[in-house]
């Protein structure tokens, strides 16, 4: 995808880049963490760029935005996406957020309800649940390691991990140029990212104030981590719709985009902003 379909969003402090593609209610994927091309399979699929203005953009230390200034938080990531919504002269808005962008897609539904019409959510991290120790306790390993050996042998060690030592070629076929933009914005993910997800502090009564339509979206072959974060979210938001994908594990934006755009669009339909 050509650098010109981007365009330069300034914000308070910061610039972003965004796009914006297609005619309809707003939908704005917030960008996640690692890949911040991650879910542009997810913009271009028909179900959602026929019927909708979707919105992607890139948070800062990621692609052509602006480097990160000072420690980063999930909700100033939550701010950043209000004030795009202004920017762009967005009142109101459908929001999905997957992994690290679920945290602060949430962020922003309970500090800006006004500013979000539905919520879906894709597997967010799991800093919240019964095992969040286990989560917190890797993230620290990965910290030291980050420290000790640098970004690329950090991002080379979490994606191995993660995905297998194939994750290069793997990730290249699935969005090119995706490993140069990782190993590229890695010490934003590492130095930032998850040093703002650890600090994040979120609970039951910020979640209460959720009041809008939500989507859970999961993988079948995610693991127990995001098995208990869908217990949590159906828990804390009990008005959420669940599906779950077949197959899928965490990189469901990436593997399952059609599949992750027919069960976003069908949700979007039955919660039409004209209704309100």
């Amino acid at each position: 995808m050509s650098r010109s379909e981007w365009i330069q969003v300034p914000l308070a402090d910061a610039v972003v880049e965004a796009q914006v593609r297609g005619r309809g209610e707003p939908v704005v994927l917030i960008q996640t963490a690692v890949t911040a091309d991650e879910f542009l399979p997810l913009a271009v699929q028909g179900e959602l760029a026929d019927a909708y203005q979707v919105i992607v953009y890139h948070r800062r230390g990621y692609g052509g935005s602006s480097p990160v200034d000072g420690r980063g938080s999930v909700e100033r990531d939550a701010r950043d996406c209000e004030q795009l919504l202004d920017a762009l002269g967005v009142e109101k808005a459908h929001l999905f957020g997957g992994s690290y962008s679920g945290a602060v897609a949430l962020q922003l539904a309970a500090s800006a309800p006004n500013r979000v019409h539905t919520l879906c959510l894709a597997e967010p991290p799991p800093v919240h649940t019964p095992t969040a120790d286990k989560f917190r306790s890797a993230n620290a390993r990965l910290t030291a390691y980050y420290r000790q050996h640098g970004s690329a042998a950090a991002m080379d060690y979490f994606m191995t991990r993660l995905t297998g030592s194939g994750w290069r070629t793997e990730l290249e076929a699935m969005l090119p140029g995706g490993t140069a933009q990782v190993e590229r914005d890695a010490d934003t993910f590492f130095a930032t990212d998850i040093p703002s997800l650890l600090a994040w502090r979120f609970g039951a009564e910020d979640a209460a104030r959720i009041t809008q339509p939500v989507l859970y979206v999961g993988g079948t072959e995610s693991g127990p981590w995001f098995a208990e974060v869908g217990e949590l979210m159906l828990r804390w938001l009990p008005q959420a719709e669940e599906a779950m994908l077949s197959g899928a594990d965490h990189s469901l934006a990436l593997t399952h985009a059609p599949q992750l755009a027919r069960a976003l669009a069908g949700f979007l339909r039955k919660h039409p902003m004209e209704r309100q």
